[in-house]
């Protein structure tokens, strides 16, 4: 029993399109290794970066910020003072209407 079935040298066209069985095998294949290649690629340089980078991206993860001072604030607190008053105050309260 065999698997595999042998392509023809060259067959006439068969499809709509006017292309051939053996054409639309060779652009099959050919669409199947770009798309292997740029797959390949693409994971060769994601682990190419995870190889080189590998040092850099520990040393990020496990860093522990230096903890910064807490601000000192210094506030400086300036009252202007009471000029002396040059009439004589007068009570409040008279004693006299009190006195009744």
């Amino acid at each position: 029993m065999t698997v595999f079935r042998r392509l023809p040298a060259y067959s006439g066209p068969s499809r709509a399109n006017g292309k051939t069985e053996s054409e639309c095998l060779m652009f099959a294949l050919i669409a199947a290794l770009v798309f292997i290649g740029s797959f390949l690629l693409a994971a060769g340089t994601i682990i190419g970066m995870l190889l080189a980078y590998h040092d850099k991206m520990a040393a990020a993860l496990t860093f522990e910020p230096i903890p910064r001072e807490a601000p000192v604030y210094r506030l400086r607190v300036s009252r202007r003072r009471a000029a002396p008053a040059t009439k004589k105050a007068e009570p409040a309260f008279r004693a006299a209407p009190l006195a009744a």
